[in-house]
């Protein structure tokens, strides 16, 4: 009895009120004190037999629970801008089912505009974004900043180099954005400042159409290079490091501001902010339910 009082660090008085307790509310001895050292009686060791199934059932019961809290359920919707690409997000996808199964990532494919418009309305619970931009209503989590390269066909004359000057692109064929996105509008602003001038010859409104166009040998272009890798792998593109600095494509997360994400959204975004810059705020907090 005190070795027992001693284990649950309690008097020894207070384990044999304890006992004494026990055994009034079942109506019969669970030891048999007229031996020592004590014994179970037959009850006792039925009651025993009780207590540590309790315990175990206990164990397996809170051994569960906290399984469940971490289990992930329910769906996030992704809209992405077309250059974060099909092969990246397929990794993104596997890694985000990997780890939890039991929920869905939908992905979206869209203009830049179309993404703030859906994050906004809530169509959409995250944004995948180039020069994110926060305002009243979403807030922008920095990602990441992409190297900007030279793209340009194998056979082109500058492709042998593994740099080349922003000069000597002066007078060139090139291929770019159109006006009204601010990726044009930060190479517009990177060759001004070079004093370059380039022959426009054509423009696009995505990435994907300027890396066909530079294929076929319509021009030059400049692309973020992570996003020629599929093209440089199959040979068809070149991206050729520019020797002037200062020219990064910056990607972030956008967000609705003050809305809860889901269990799915918050784990989806957790997946993918361990590579995002230290300066990452705002992160929004994640819903109680779905």
């Amino acid at each position: 009895m005190s070795k027992g009082a001693a284990h649950a660090g309690i008097s020894q008085s207070a384990a044999s009120q304890h006992v004494q307790e026990v055994e009034r509310r079942l109506g019969t001895a669970v030891l048999d004190r007229s031996k020592r050292p004590l014994e179970l009686t037959p009850a006792g060791r039925l009651y025993a037999e009780f207590c540590r199934a309790v315990l175990h059932e206990n164990e397996e019961f809170h051994l569960a629970l906290e399984k469940l809290k971490h289990d992930v359920e329910g769906t996030v919707r992704v809209a992405s801008i077309y250059s974060i690409g099909l092969s990246e997000m397929s990794r993104l996808r596997e890694a985000f089912a990997l780890r939890h199964p039991t929920a869905e990532l939908k992905v979206d494919y869209m203009r830049p505009d179309k993404i703030y418009e859906g994050v906004r309305s809530g169509e959409f619970d995250l944004g995948l974004v180039s020069y994110p931009e926060s305002s009243r209503e979403t807030a922008a989590i920095p990602w990441r900043r992409e190297e900007m390269a030279l793209a340009a066909p194998p056979s082109h004359p500058l492709a042998m180099y593994a740099a080349v000057s922003p000069h000597d692109l002066d007078g060139i064929e090139f291929i770019a954005f159109d006006e009204d996105l601010t990726i044009r509008r930060e190479i517009d602003r990177f060759l001004r400042v070079q004093g370059v001038t380039v022959n426009l010859v054509m423009h696009f409104d995505n990435i994907q159409m300027i890396k066909e166009a530079v294929a076929l040998g319509s021009g030059v272009s400049i692309l973020p290079a992570r996003s020629m890798e599929a093209e440089i792998a199959q040979g068809r593109l070149a991206a050729v490091r520019l020797e002037a600095p200062g020219l990064e494509r910056p990607i972030g997360i956008l967000h609705r501001r003050r809305k809860k994400l889901n269990r799915a959204a918050r784990a989806f975004l957790e997946l993918i902010i361990p590579s995002a810059a230290p300066d990452a705020t705002d992160v929004p907090e994640m819903a109680q339910a779905d």
